[in-house]
């Protein structure tokens, strides 16, 4: 088969249950339903991939979170507790609890502060080759999926859908957190 062939896909779970949908809810337009169900569980199942990937790096999804938020942050890959917790939207104490983990791991340090207030933190290289294995990893993985599903010219006509409904999901709501912000500590 080429890459421009459209594999053949099977039915997903929202198809199969579109019918009793249109049925059960005949004051809501079942496409749009269905797009919006369709996009929530492909959140979840790519949360479900970024656990599986992080475990296999001996890291948490939320770990793995806040290395990217260091690692985003650029050279000196560095930002204070309070800082990442506001960028991943997690209470300070939970914050705590993954800087924790991550300096007995090894792949953060505690940096001297020019005011002597807060504690930044910053990312050790050990830290930068963990967070960058487990991306490369993730990355990949992702790519497989899609490009299995997708042509290449699909893939562009998604992003182009995909980013106008953001943009107007922004428009009315606000932008959402840059990072993935996982369930788990």
């Amino acid at each position: 088969m080429h890459r421009s062939e459209q594999p053949p896909m099977p039915q997903d779970s929202v198809q199969a249950e579109l019918s009793r949908w249109v049925a059960d809810m005949p004051d809501v337009d079942p496409q749009t339903e269905a797009a919006r169900q369709r996009i929530g569980r492909m959140s979840r199942l790519f949360e479900r991939l970024l656990a599986q990937v992080a475990a296999d790096h001996e890291l948490t999804a939320g770990d793995w979170a806040a290395l990217s938020a260091l690692q985003r942050s650029g050279p000196p890959y560095q930002a204070s507790p309070t800082t990442l917790s506001q960028q991943l939207g997690i209470t300070s104490g939970t914050m705590s609890v993954r800087l924790a983990r991550l300096a007995q791991a090894g792949l953060i340090e505690s940096v001297a502060s020019a005011d002597g207030r807060s504690k930044p933190v910053r990312l050790t290289l050990h830290g930068q080759d963990r967070w960058r294995a487990a991306t490369q990893q993730r990355t990949a993985r992702e790519h497989r999926l899609f490009t299995e599903a997708l042509t290449r010219h699909d893939l562009e006509e998604l992003n182009a859908l995909l980013g106008r409904l953001l943009g107007r999901l922004e428009d009315e709501f606000g932008q959402a957190t840059r990072h993935d912000v996982p369930k788990d500590t």
